[in-house]
């Protein structure tokens, strides 16, 4: 059996039944702080603020391969701080060689006494003349097996290439690439000096008319500079550790790896990245070399090493300007996709986000209006009991 309302009473309830239900819409706005929660509030805002809010995610998940590339390029810049000191550490040892003596003073032969000079002529059988055959030839080696020799064979004739006279032989041999001093000494002697502290020695072909036989002057070892060259090679070893040991997550930009930072959620030729390239820079890979016994021992040597060391810092010191560049470029693309984050966040937030004062004002409205609705629903009860009472 239904129940037949009075049309005030059902008024009443339809007003109350509205209400109720604004109410429970502007409470679930002000419980979720959105006015649109389905694709029934407003199916273009909802997808909208869905996409936009997708790409933050996808860009947000981004940036975690991007704070590891930082860190790659600081642990790469810090490696490259420390190789660089140690690379100084080196230079240090180097020029304190050059400090004390060489091993040897520069060694000296010196041919027979025969009162020679420039004008001699090496191929006359006659008069002041040393009836040197036709292509007999001098040997002059600088060096040693251990630290490498350098050697230059000069010929004794007419023809081209020769030299006729002790005056031509001297000017060949002082402009050659030998560090030599060839002279006539004060006895007529032919005397040959080695200038760069090495090792000297001499050899004739059908020559001895000059007074060399195969002679040589060898070096002594200097324990000191034996010691600075140790030192030497164990900053190097030193600075292969720490080149080893300058990588990040896997990725050593010391020892040849590249680093690929993704700054988009695209992909293939829309996506956006940056790829870094390594270098090794290793003991060996900045052109520094173990000295062996008998390194350090003279000048030529240290000086030698000292230009590769000069070398090694230019590099470092340019690799540290390339990686301090790529990192602030890094730094910059985080820093703009930290902002288009909140750019998107913020636009996805603007199409539905619940306006928090006003749909709390709305609630305590719709309280009031659910008040007033049920006291008329009341009065509206009452008015019908009172035509029930006339019976």
């Amino acid at each position: 059996m239904s129940t037949i309302l009075s049309t005030g009473v059902r008024q009443n309830l339809t007003s109350l039944q509205s209400i109720k239900t604004q109410q429970t819409t502007t409470e679930n706005r002000l419980a979720t702080g959105k006015k649109v929660n389905t694709a029934l509030d407003n199916p273009v805002n909802y997808f909208t603020a869905a996409s936009l809010n997708d790409r933050a995610g996808d860009l947000t998940n981004l940036l975690d391969g991007v704070s590891n590339s930082i860190q790659t390029l600081q642990a790469a810049s810090n490696g490259i701080d420390s190789i660089t000191s140690l690379v100084k550490d080196a230079q240090s040892a180097a020029k304190q060689a050059l400090q004390t003596a060489d091993s040897e003073t520069d060694a000296t032969l010196t041919g027979t006494a025969q009162d020679l000079t420039k004008s001699v002529d090496l191929l006359a059988t006659t008069g002041s003349g040393l009836s040197i055959a036709q292509s007999s030839t001098i040997t002059i080696t600088t060096g040693n097996s251990t630290t490498g020799t350098t050697a230059k064979t000069f010929t004794i004739g007419t023809g081209s290439g020769e030299y006729s006279t002790v005056g031509s032989l001297l000017k060949a041999i002082n402009a050659s690439s030998l560090d030599v001093a060839a002279v006539i000494d004060d006895n007529g002697a032919i005397s040959i000096e080695e200038t760069g502290g090495e090792d000297l020695q001499i050899a004739t072909s059908g020559a001895s008319a000059l007074g060399f036989t195969t002679v040589s002057d060898t070096a002594t070892t200097s324990e000191t500079r034996d010691s600075y060259r140790q030192q030497f090679n164990d900053i190097l070893e030193q600075i292969d550790q720490m080149a080893k040991d300058s990588g990040y997550n896997g990725i050593n930009l010391l020892m040849g790896n590249d680093l690929t930072t993704i700054f988009n959620e695209k992909t293939g030729t829309d996506q956006s990245k940056m790829t870094i390239s390594g270098t090794v820079f290793n003991s060996s890979g900045l052109g520094l070399d173990n000295q062996d016994t008998g390194g350090f021992q003279t000048n030529k040597q240290v000086n030698k090493v000292l230009d590769t060391l000069t070398s090694a810092l230019t590099d470092l010191r340019t690799q540290s300007s390339t990686f301090g560049s790529n990192l602030s470029m890094v730094q910059a693309r985080q820093d703009f996709t930290n902002n288009m984050v909140s750019t998107l966040t913020t636009g996805a937030d603007s199409l539905v986000a619940a306006d928090t004062n006003s749909e709390s004002a709305n609630l305590l409205a719709l309280q009031t209006r659910q008040s007033l609705s049920t006291k008329a629903l009341s009065l509206a009860n009452q008015a019908d009991q009172s035509v029930l009472s006339l019976f």
